[in-house]
């Protein structure tokens, strides 16, 4: 029974005409080959790099949707005439859903989304500038535009297909319910994201210290936040870890490298202190040329076999406060060496941290 009930469900297949098929393939091929040839005309007729930069792809994005489209428009007037196109395969309480209709939603979604992203790109940017808006503000908007126009597309799209919305109304809400008690964590990233972008405690391109990893802010999306880190790679942190965890935002504060430096009791400290900043004197020159400031040493602490120091140095971004510090580090050593600086073992330096601890 399962089989001839199959059966029946395809049997629209059998007035297909293979010619009638192979003919539809052939102008989608056509479609598609005139959208790679004018795409190649321009490319290689237009050959300044402002054109490629900046003209080309919008009629790049413009020719590949005019080919999709057409696409889908020669397949529903093709067979427009093919009862298994119009005629209703679902139907409940009133409501017919036909390929036809399904199409047709899908184009509504596809469209809104094709627009939206579009206008974001290359629309919104001239309005930005007229009205001066930062750069995080910019990408609020254009996150509640884009959701917003895929909103009312899905609606639209809804009431094309016949679907009635209080029934959809009605699936989100034991959808809601399930999400409370299933899905708790990416209904709370959910709402995590829509206060970030609402509040904006944190914006796209700044800098942010997550578990000792400094990166770059490059994406904040619903569920997640991208950090581009310059080592580590990429970040994909939930936006409930910004809302509940201390997060550093490291953009607007003063970047500094850093090395600490236990030496052992005995040693002069005021030698100690100024081999630490003929080292980072020497470096900044080298590295930095003219220092944003003057490096700093500080005698920090004391403890039960060392004595410890910091070298301060401000920097301007993550990669130079990396090198610098390994930089510092291997001044550092030669200096104290030819000066006969005794650093504190691992070993005596690991007891030490425990007799502290247990104290």
């Amino acid at each position: 029974m399962e089989r001839i009930r199959l059966f029946e469900e395809f049997e629209f297949l059998r007035d297909l005409s293979l010619s009638a098929v192979l003919w539809f393939f052939v102008y989608l091929f056509v479609i598609f080959a005139v959208k790679a040839v004018i795409l190649r005309l321009l490319k290689f007729s237009f050959r300044s790099e402002d054109f490629r930069k900046k003209t080309f792809p919008v009629i790049k994005d413009v020719v590949n949707a005019l080919a999709f489209y057409g696409a889908i428009l020669l397949f529903l007037f093709y067979f427009s005439e093919e009862y298994w196109l119009t005629d209703a395969f679902y139907e409940t309480e009133g409501v017919q859903i036909s390929l036809f209709l399904i199409v047709i939603a899908v184009m509504i979604v596809t469209l809104a989304n094709r627009l939206v992203k579009a206008v974001n790109r290359y629309v919104m940017p001239f309005v930005y500038e007229q009205f001066s808006v930062e750069s995080g503000m910019r990408y609020t908007m254009n996150r509640i535009i884009y959701y917003t126009v895929m909103f009312l597309a899905l609606i639209i799209s809804f009431t094309t297909a016949g679907l009635d919305l209080t029934a959809v109304g009605v699936i989100f809400s034991v959808l809601g319910i399930g999400i409370g008690f299933g899905m708790r964590n990416i209904a709370a990233n959910f709402v995590s994201g829509i206060i970030i972008l609402f509040e904006r405690p944190m914006e796209v391109g700044e800098l942010v210290e997550i578990d000792k990893k400094i990166g770059r802010i490059s994406k904040i999306k619903l569920r997640s936040t991208v950090v581009e880190t310059l080592k580590d790679g990429t970040l994909v942190v939930p936006n409930q870890y910004f809302i509940e965890q201390i997060v550093k935002n490291r953009s607007s504060a003063q970047l500094f490298a850093r090395v600490t430096v236990s030496v052992a009791y005995g040693n002069d400290t005021k030698k100690v202190e100024q081999l630490l900043m003929k080292a980072a004197e020497q470096e900044v020159e080298k590295t930095l040329g003219v220092p944003v400031e003057q490096p700093e040493v500080q005698f920090i602490d004391f403890r039960n076999s060392a004595l410890d120091f910091q070298v301060e140095v401000r920097v301007l971004d993550v990669e130079t406060k990396e090198k610098m510090e390994s930089l510092l580090r291997h001044a550092i050593a030669h200096l104290f060496i030819d000066n006969d600086i005794k650093l504190v073992e691992n070993w005596n330096r690991q007891n030490s941290d425990r007799e502290g601890d247990s104290k």
